[in-house]
C-alpha cells in the first residue's frame, strides 16, 4: 500500500464533438482519472459566444466604397463640366443650338489637377465625333483624351447648280441648308468666305456640300510674271520690281528674282504684288 502511494495520479480528458446554438457552444467533456484520483465523470461547459457582425462589416465596407466612389465621381463631374464648357464656346458661334455628349473618363486615371482642354486639330471646327485633349497637373505634362460627341443645329451652304471644273466660285453658285453640321464631313467648309473666291478642282454636283480639297484659290502671280515687291515694316516703305520664278495664290510665299540675280521669298497679297514684311 505504501507503494501505491508513491504512484503518479493520471488523468485523461477527451474533447467530445462541439454543438453550437445561436448564443453558445456546449463542450462535453468527459474525464477518466486514476483510481487514486476518484470515479470518473462525464460534464458539459457552455461558453457563451458573442453573434457574428457578418452585417455590420459589409454595411461598413460599403460605406467606405460609396465614399471614394463619391469623391471619384465628383472629381469626373468637375472635369467633365470643364470640358463641355470648352466645346460650347468652341462651337457656339456655328449654329443655333449646340448638343454635347461625353464619355467619362476611365475610373483607372488619377485625378486630373488645373485642367486645361485643348483640340489636337485646332485648324478643324469640333464638330460630330471628336477627341478633346486635355493637360493635367501645374506642368501640364499629364496629356488625356476624352471622346465627344458634337451637334450643331445650323445652316450650311451646297451647291446651287452643277459647278463644274475649273470654274471660279461666286456667291449665286451657292444656296443654304439647315440641319445637323455634325452629320456633315469633317472637311465641309460652311463659311461663305472660304468659299467665294476659290475655283473648283473636280466637279460638284448640285446639292454638295463644298469640300476644302474641292476647292483651290486662284493664282493672283504666273510663274515668269513681272511682279511688284513691297518691302515695308514700322517706319518705311520700298518697292522694287523682279520677275516671279513660280506661281502663287493669295498668301502664298513664292521665290521673286531682281535684276541683281538676287532671290527673295515674298508674300502674295494681289494681282502681281507681293510683300515683304520687317
Amino acid at each position: 500500500m505504501e507503494q501505491l502511494a508513491f504512484l503518479p495520479v493520471f488523468r485523461v480528458m477527451l474533447l467530445l464533438p462541439f454543438h453550437y446554438t445561436n448564443d453558445a457552444v456546449t463542450l462535453p467533456l468527459f474525464y477518466f482519472s486514476s483510481p487514486l484520483s476518484g470515479p470518473s465523470m462525464l460534464r458539459k461547459r457552455v461558453i457563451p459566444l458573442r453573434r457574428p457582425c457578418y452585417w455590420d462589416m459589409f454595411i461598413l465596407l460599403a460605406t467606405l466604397v460609396m465614399a471614394a466612389t463619391t469623391h471619384v465621381q465628383a472629381d469626373d463631374d468637375q472635369l467633365l463640366q470643364q470640358v463641355h464648357q470648352f466645346l460650347y464656346q468652341e462651337t457656339q458661334a456655328l449654329g443655333e443650338e449646340v448638343v454635347i455628349e461625353l464619355r467619362p473618363p476611365s475610373p483607372h486615371l488619377p485625378k486630373c489637377i488645373q485642367p486645361e482642354p485643348f483640340l489636337p486639330n485646332a485648324n478643324q471646327a469640333p464638330l460630330g465625333r471628336v477627341s478633346v485633349g486635355v493637360r493635367c497637373g501645374e506642368d501640364s505634362r499629364q496629356v488625356r483624351y476624352l471622346q465627344a460627341q458634337v451637334d450643331v443645329i445650323g445652316t450650311y451652304l451646297v451647291a446651287a447648280s452643277d459647278i463644274e471644273r475649273g470654274t471660279l466660285i461666286t456667291s449665286a453658285m451657292l444656296s443654304e441648308r439647315g440641319g445637323n453640321l455634325g452629320d456633315l464631313s469633317a472637311q465641309a467648309l460652311t463659311a461663305e468666305a472660304d468659299i467665294v473666291g476659290k475655283v473648283a478642282q473636280r466637279p460638284i454636283r448640285n446639292g454638295s456640300t463644298f469640300l476644302a480639297h474641292y476647292l483651290q484659290a486662284p493664282d493672283l502671280v504666273e510663274r515668269g510674271q513681272r511682279v511688284t515687291v513691297i518691302a515695308q515694316g514700322s517706319a518705311f516703305r520700298v518697292s522694287r520690281e523682279g520677275e516671279a520664278l513660280e506661281s502663287g495664290a493669295l498668301g502664298e510665299q513664292i521665290r521673286v528674282r531682281f535684276e541683281s540675280r538676287e532671290i527673295l521669298t515674298a508674300r502674295v497679297a494681289d494681282h502681281g504684288i507681293l510683300v515683304v514684311d520687317f
